[in-house]
């Protein structure tokens, strides 16, 4: 062997890599992504008719609020650090078409009376829980497809009503082609030009959202239209997820979502990195609940299980993190600095 070679195992030897895990002062110190309080989003269901909260089953700590107990919710939740929100309002009044914004639009109105500008409030756009049916968007008489021109007028109905009662920002679910443009446009027409939209862009046809239903009375009650597979993306289309943000993007969007969170970190990495504009991840219900009832058979501990899956969001491109466990956030990371 020559005087100036060495082995790998030599060469890997004198780089000393543990030498920067060596404690907790150093691996702060060099830590390549942070998660932080300030990035997080607590989504809210408040729920018309229901005469006291309602635990969402598998969801630790998560409720289906009246409109009083929504403000207690929020009281509590800003004690604890959170300042960022989305809300679901879930009417009981459930149609197939001329859609009422009165409900959700109400809570707009109480929470900003309540709380000013102290908080950040973003309000979900989707008629899957106005819809006697489920679906996030208008079912023809026919019944075998979502008519996407009515959908996206009634949904840009609902954003402007939403935006007009006070919310910061609107954010669309429903995967409808055009609906971006289509709310920005009557946005800008009232002169609400500093409202943002935050566009579900790459929402995925996935098996996770099944609490989330639950929570929102939105699963698909059709007979003859089953399931969301001919608005939302296939999850083996990674090009859909990019054509559909590069569209949102250039239709107005202000940020753009992967959802659900952990299967697609592949998504959200490429897409961050292709599509220069602030991205959010939503850990969707299934995600959060799967963490939790291993939490509840000791299985993993739910607050470092948790911050594993929120570093992975902001390792892949996330600056905003929608999770169910936002109010928790400053406790989890405090007990594990």
């Amino acid at each position: 062997m020559a005087a100036n070679s060495m082995s790998d195992f030599e060469r890997y030897s004198k780089m000393g890599l543990r030498r920067l895990r060596g404690s907790r002062w150093i691996r702060e110190l060099v830590a390549e992504n942070r998660v932080s309080v300030d990035q997080m989003v607590q989504p809210l269901f408040v729920v018309d008719g229901i005469s006291r909260p309602e635990a969402v089953p598998g969801m630790t700590g998560v409720f289906r609020e009246t409109p009083d107990s929504l403000l207690k919710q929020i009281e509590n939740d800003l004690e604890k650090g959170v300042r960022k929100f989305i809300l679901f309002g879930v009417p009981a009044d459930k149609r197939e078409k001329d859609f009422s914004a009165s409900f959700t639009a109400n809570q707009i109105s109480e929470i900003r009376k309540r709380f000013g500008k102290d908080l950040f409030l973003s309000v979900d756009v989707c008629l899957c829980s106005y819809t006697a049916h489920g679906h996030c968007g208008v079912i023809p008489p026919e019944g075998d497809h979502v008519d996407n021109e009515a959908s996206v007028q009634a949904l840009a109905d609902l954003a402007l009503s939403y935006a007009q009662a006070g919310a910061d920002c609107v954010a669309p679910s429903d995967m409808m082609d055009g609906r971006i443009g289509a709310i920005r446009t009557l946005l800008d027409q009232n002169k609400l030009y500093s409202t943002l939209v935050m566009s579900y862009s790459a929402k995925f046809h996935s098996k996770f959202y099944g609490p989330f239903r639950n929570a929102a009375d939105s699963a698909p009650k059709s007979q003859s239209l089953k399931d969301r597979a001919t608005y939302q993306i296939d999850p083996s289309r990674m090009n859909d997820a990019f054509l559909s943000s590069l569209r949102d993007s250039e239709e107005g969007a202000d940020i753009l979502m992967v959802k659900p969170g952990l299967p697609y970190l592949d998504v959200l990495a490429r897409l961050s990195d292709q599509i220069k504009k602030p991205w959010a991840v939503y850990e969707v219900s299934g995600e959060y609940a799967g963490v939790e009832v291993l939490a509840q058979n000791g299985l993993m501990s739910a607050p470092a299980a948790h911050l594993e899956a929120w570093t992975a969001f902001v390792r892949a491109g996330a600056s905003i993190i929608i999770t169910y466990g936002a109010r928790n956030a400053k406790d989890y990371l405090s007990a594990l600095s």
